[in-house]
């Protein structure tokens, strides 16, 4: 190659070339589930879907760093989705834009970008400062058709749609608010060096459901919270990947998402960076599932994740499953074998760690349940102040 071709070359791969050592990291996540219709009696939501309108979400990352980056995903469209512009800002708790940080977002160097059925993409990286716990407005703009959207629907922060181009500023009316993450399932940025990278996985309890929305008081932001304060700058990842509604073992409706056995790869081992996994399900499979699973039968799933844990040289952590006395399929057999999945998990040595959640939030007087003043209303989710305690049960000596 001639020496000038070679300075060319080099000069357009600039913008894209990570510094050495450098590592792209998970900063925030949300896994997506399959579209579905509203539900008959209107209690659960239908999948949305888009046409020429652009959707405006904010996440608050957990890790920090110099470029960032999005994942984008078609995973459950039934065709090509066209992508037409792409912006991000940094925003204040107050949801304003921080002058200064307002920036296009490209593909392959070009501001669309177009995703096969079933397929995701990467952006180009971005570059964009953050600090740990920063907050990201990321505008999306949709011009046609997207025939449902490859949603997670339970957000717990509100988004928005606006019609047409809405990238650089939303404009004109709004159609409406929910707090679904559409479309988008990542955030990364690059750290100097590597760093630990946690994925929380798990059913709603670990989606935060019952959370305020747009408080960020779901159990791992806390954990992501505490981490950071003693972390003295080092970047930390925190990457949520429960999904409401889902088991281990098997499914039901689609918003509730593959069960974890199937999702686990997609939703865990392809984080980038990560080093440590959290692992909270079973209280659905027993109460949804009928007949009701044994203990021996999750048990058994609990050991696939941590064998493929293990094989990808990651720490996997067993958390045990709430108490859930009161809720709506609670069912004496299902606490039986829920007792029995928690001794197993706490002195198995099965798992690399234990987090110990039915012992922090227990009724002492009735270890069936929660505690009346951390639990939701329905006996099944905690409130802010249980997610609260759940973050602060964690011993953060399990990630080192």
């Amino acid at each position: 190659m001639r020496l000038s071709a070679l300075v060319c070359a080099l000069a357009l791969a600039a913008p894209h070339a990570q510094a050495a050592g450098a590592k792209w990291i998970g900063s925030w996540g949300a896994s997506p589930a399959m579209p579905m219709a509203q539900a008959a009696n209107g209690r659960l939501p239908g999948t949305p879907t888009f046409d020429d309108q652009t959707v405006v979400q904010v996440v608050r990352l957990s890790a920090g760093g110099q470029r960032l980056r999005l994942r984008l995903s078609n995973e459950y469209g039934p065709h090509p989705l066209a992508i037409g512009a792409v912006r991000i800002a940094l925003v204040g708790e107050d949801g304003a834009p921080i002058a200064g940080s307002d920036r296009p977002v490209e593909f392959g160097g070009e501001p669309s970008a177009t995703l096969p059925s079933g397929a995701p993409v990467i952006s180009d990286p971005v570059a964009l400062p953050t600090k740990a716990l920063a907050r990201l407005r990321i505008s999306l703009f949709l011009p046609a058709d997207t025939h449902g959207c490859t949603c997670h629907m339970s957000g717990s922060e509100i988004a928005q749609v606006f019609p047409g181009d809405a990238t650089r500023q939303p404009v004109g009316k709004l159609i409406g608010p929910a707090t679904y993450r559409a479309f988008l399932t990542e955030v990364d940025v690059e750290a100097a060096a590597p760093a630990p990278v946690i994925v929380a996985f798990g059913d709603s309890i670990t989606d935060g459901y019952h959370t305020t929305d747009g408080a960020n008081s779901r159990w791992p932001d806390r954990l992501a919270e505490r981490l950071t304060a003693q972390a003295a700058g080092r970047p930390i990842g925190v990457v949520n990947a429960g999904i409401g509604g889902n088991r281990v073992l098997t499914e039901q409706l689609p918003i509730f998402g593959q069960n974890a056995l199937s999702r686990f790869d997609r939703d865990v081992l392809s984080v980038p960076g990560v080093t440590h996994v959290t692992v909270l399900e079973g209280v659905n499979d027993l109460g949804m599932t009928k007949p009701t699973p044994t203990a021996a039968q999750l048990i058994a799933g609990y050991r696939q994740l941590i064998a493929r844990a293990h094989e990808h040289g990651l720490k996997i952590i067993g958390a045990t499953v709430l108490p859930y006395g009161g809720a709506a399929y609670f069912t004496p057999a299902g606490e039986a074998e829920r007792q029995k999945i928690n001794a197993w998990i706490r002195t198995g040595h099965e798992f690399d760690g234990v987090i110990d959640f039915d012992a922090a939030i227990r009724d002492p007087a009735h270890p069936e349940k929660m505690r009346l003043d951390l639990q939701s209303g329905d006996w099944l989710h905690p409130n802010d102040a249980g997610y609260r305690v759940m973050g602060d049960a964690v011993d953060l000596r399990l990630f080192r």
